[in-house]
C-alpha cells in the first residue's frame, strides 16, 4: 500500500446520539466529568453532577436538542461530517493524492480511538491535528490534547503529530467570516448592531491564564476591522453560562435585553467561536436569545450562520493544513 504523506485529524466537541433524556444524560456525564470543563473539587462535583445535574438537566436539554435535530441527526455531527468530506476532496485537489481525513469527537462518537484506527488503516504515520476551535481554551483545545493522549496510551507506535492550537486571527478565517456577513447583508440588509457572541468561560479561568477570552476579543476586533465597522456598530459578548459563579463579560443575553429596552431596532448576531452550527447557535442564539431581544422591545433579530462547510471555510482548513504539514507534503 502506498502510504500518504500525512493524515488529518479533525476534532470537535461531541453530541448526544439522539435528542432523548437517556442519550443526553450519557453525553453530559462524559462531558461534565472532564476536569478541563469543570475544575471543581472532584468529590464535591461528583455528588453535584450525579445527584442533581444529571437528574434535572437531561429532559430540558433533550427538548432543546429536539428543536434543532434534523433527519440526518445532530447539526453538529452533520456539519462536521460535511467538513470532513469537503476537506478530503479539497486536499486531494491540492496535492493530487488522497490525504486521509478522520473525524473524532472529544466526547461521544466517533471516538478518538475510532479515528485513530481509520488513519492507521489508511497508512498515515504523521498527523496534522485540527481541533475545530478557532480560539484556544483549556476547556476545549486542551481537552482534545488530553483525549488524544489517552487514546494513544495503549498504542505501540505513536505517530508524529503537529497541532493547530488556534486560528483566531488567521487571515483566511477572518476573510471567510467577513464574507459570510457581507453575503448575509447583501441579501437581508444590515442591522443597527452586529453582536459577535462567543461561548463563555468562568472569569477565574481567564485570571489563571486561559487565552480564550483575549483571543475572542481579537477575533471580534479583526472581523470588525475587516467589515469597516465603527466602534458603536459592534460588540463582543459571551454566552452559555452555567452555574452561579461570574463568567467572562459582557453577557450576550443581558446585552440583548438592554439593547431591546434601549430601542435598538435590529440586531445581527454571529458566533465566531463555533466552526459549525450546533445547539448553542441554533437553539440558544437563534431561538432563546431572539425571544429575549424581542420581548425587551427590539424589533428585528437576524442570526448569521456559522461557516460550516462553506467553500472559503474549507479552503481555510486546507491552508492551515498546508502551513502545518510543511516538509511532510513531498
Amino acid at each position: 500500500m502506498n502510504k500518504p504523506p500525512f493524515g488529518v485529524l479533525l476534532v470537535n466537541l461531541g453530541t448526544p446520539e439522539a435528542p432523548t433524556p437517556k442519550a443526553v444524560r450519557a453525553y453530559l456525564k462524559e462531558f461534565l466529568s472532564d476536569k478541563r470543563v469543570v475544575d471543581a473539587p472532584r468529590l464535591i462535583w461528583w455528588f453535584a453532577l450525579n445527584g442533581v445535574i444529571l437528574r434535572i438537566r437531561p429532559p430540558r436539554v433533550a427538548k432543546a436538542y429536539a428543536s434543532v435535530w434534523t433527519d440526518e441527526g445532530s447539526p453538529l455531527m452533520c456539519f462536521s461530517k460535511a467538513q470532513q468530506r469537503g476537506l478530503k476532496e479539497a486536499l486531494k485537489a491540492q496535492y493530487g493524492t488522497d490525504i486521509p481525513v478522520a473525524l473524532a469527537m472529544t466526547y461521544g462518537k466517533p471516538s478518538m480511538e475510532d479515528a485513530g484506527k481509520e488513519l492507521r488503516q489508511a497508512g498515515a504515520e504523521r498527523l496534522v491535528i485540527l481541533p475545530l476551535y478557532p480560539q484556544n481554551s483549556s476547556s476545549t483545545t486542551a481537552a482534545v490534547h488530553d483525549r488524544y493522549a489517552k487514546a494513544l496510551a495503549p498504542c505501540p507506535h505513536v505517530p508524529a503529530s503537529r497541532w493547530i492550537t488556534d486560528y483566531h486571527v488567521h487571515p483566511a478565517y477572518i476573510t471567510a467570516l467577513a464574507n459570510s456577513v457581507r453575503e448575509y447583508w447583501a441579501e437581508h440588509g444590515q442591522g443597527d448592531k452586529l453582536m459577535m457572541s462567543f461561548h463563555g468561560i468562568p472569569e477565574r479561568y481567564e485570571n489563571k491564564g486561559d487565552p480564550y477570552p483575549s483571543q475572542c476579543r481579537a477575533t471580534a476586533q479583526a472581523l470588525a476591522t475587516e467589515l469597516k465597522l465603527n466602534d458603536d456598530q459592534w460588540l463582543c459578548t459571551f454566552q452559555s453560562r452555567f452555574g452561579r459563579e461570574e463568567w467572562v463579560k459582557p453577557y450576550t443575553d443581558h446585552t440583548l435585553e438592554d439593547w431591546g429596552k434601549a430601542g435598538v431596532g435590529r440586531v445581527d448576531i454571529i458566533s465566531p467561536a463555533f466552526a459549525v452550527d450546533c445547539l448553542e447557535t441554533l437553539e440558544e442564539l437563534n431561538i432563546e436569545n431572539r425571544e429575549t431581544f424581542l420581548e425587551a422591545g427590539g424589533q428585528d433579530y437576524h442570526y448569521i450562520s456559522c461557516l460550516n462547510d462553506r467553500p472559503d471555510h474549507i479552503q481555510m482548513m486546507v491552508q492551515l493544513v498546508q502551513e502545518n504539514a510543511c516538509g511532510w507534503d513531498v
